[in-house]
């Protein structure tokens, strides 16, 4: 089989295709609103994290040397000097032989250097009798111990989290330098096609690919439109996308992309040059369309009008294209390698994205085992958790093979 008859082969149109998609512009953002987005730079502490020297529990705050030798058969005696909260705001000092009780988070007196806990005392009140020697520093957060100044936070291409956001703010930073969530137009093309909402009649078929591909988008972290469905005449499809892409970072179409007189999508988005459909070597996704639209060159991905085939299709490029987008590293989902549990059989000359049940074994490593005529189905669709990947030139692969695997769920 020659490579014309093959198609093109996926990494070349993968590689062609993302290096069409460039990372949206860095914008600042004020921190709340930067969840789920990707740092544009580096975050760097503007002062040391923490900032002072504080109480890390509740206890006394004491100088080692006052407290050395203490145990339960010897007690030390030392001065409470008085009591500091997380509140305390003006300097203390010590003097030999005296303490602060104090609250967990109250700034460390000036020389104190341990924390004792109160259960190591007598928890006197003007003085307190120490039952325990701490080591230096038991109970003390000193400042800078999690940052220093200038030190990074986080750095560019991190998705911005709940956790992140806690250390940005502890650090005193109050916006960050992010790329905005991509904002991604779904539309769905067909005669045939009708909303969710009731059985489909014959002649009908129920819209399921802008939903999938909709879901997607939002898993994968954009700002998801579905915009519904368009019917099959070019003049429609114009004036859709003419209207979507000025609010758009990134357009979706599913169906129309095959190679017969119906297929409309194809059709119009070739004769008008936007889309190339070079004809993959992949089976099950032959028929997908890459391109850019418009004065702004948004980027447009055509997927098949087959559920499954779309789904494959936003996986192994619609996703990768989002995270581009956004300015996230990697753009692809983990993959493992994994044990095969039963032989499987793929074409000659097609690279095969196979959904799989994958399972991580308790003394480590993966297994994943085929699911059978359910494979490219939707029901095999919604239990695979893996997508197994079979080379071109591979058209049996035994049971026990080593094989990879794109992880698409981790948590069933």
């Amino acid at each position: 089989m020659t490579g014309s008859e093959r198609g093109v082969a996926f990494a070349d149109f993968l590689t062609q295709s993302l290096s069409q998609v460039r990372p949206l512009p860095p914008t600042d953002i004020d921190l709340i609103q930067s969840t789920g987005s990707v740092l544009a730079a580096d975050a760097a502490a503007p002062a040391p994290l923490p900032p002072f020297d504080y109480a890390a529990i509740d206890g006394y705050a004491a100088n080692i040397d006052d407290v050395l030798g203490a145990s339960a058969d010897h007690t030390i005696g030392i001065k409470v000097l008085g009591d500091l909260s997380a509140a305390s705001w003006r300097p203390v000092r010590l003097v030999p032989g005296t303490c602060f009780s104090v609250a967990a988070g109250a700034p460390l007196p000036i020389g104190a250097n341990v924390v004792i806990p109160q259960a190591w005392t007598d928890e006197g009140m003007a003085t307190v009798e120490v039952r325990r020697t701490p080591k230096k520093g038991h109970g003390v957060t000193y400042a800078g111990s999690q940052r220093a100044q200038g030190e990074a936070l986080a750095h560019a291409g991190r998705r911005v989290t709940p956790q992140l956001i806690a250390l940005l703010a502890a650090s005193g930073i109050a916006d960050v330098t992010v790329r905005p969530t991509p904002r991604v137009v779904v539309i769905a093309t067909g005669d045939e096609l009708v909303d969710t909402g009731r059985p489909s009649q014959p002649g009908q078929i129920i819209d399921v690919d802008s939903h999938l591909v909709t879901a997607g988008a939002s898993e994968a972290g954009a700002h998801a439109y579905r915009v519904g469905i368009c019917d099959d005449e070019p003049e429609a499809l114009r004036n859709v996308l003419d209207d979507q892409v000025v609010r758009a970072d990134f357009v979706i179409l599913t169906g129309g992309t095959s190679t017969g007189p119906g297929d409309m999508v194809r059709r119009t988005l070739s004769r008008d040059k936007t889309v190339s459909f070079p004809g993959l070597a992949i089976y099950q996704c032959e028929n997908i369309g890459f391109g850019t639209i418009g004065p702004e060159e948004i980027p447009i991905l055509c997927l098949p009008g087959d559920p499954v085939s779309a789904s494959l299709g936003f996986e192994i490029l619609g996703r990768p294209a989002i995270l581009r987008l956004a300015g996230a590293e990697p753009v692809f989902r983990p993959s493992v390698r994994a044990n095969l549990t039963e032989a499987v059989s793929s074409p000659g000359g097609k690279r095969e994205f196979r959904p799989v049940k994958v399972t991580e074994r308790r003394g480590g490593g993966y297994t994943v085992a085929p699911l059978g005529p359910q494979s490219y189905t939707l029901s095999g669709l919604a239990e695979a958790t893996g997508l197994m990947a079979v080379g071109e030139n591979s058209t049996e692969v035994p049971a026990g093979s080593t094989v990879d695997v794109m992880l698409l769920d981790r948590h069933r």
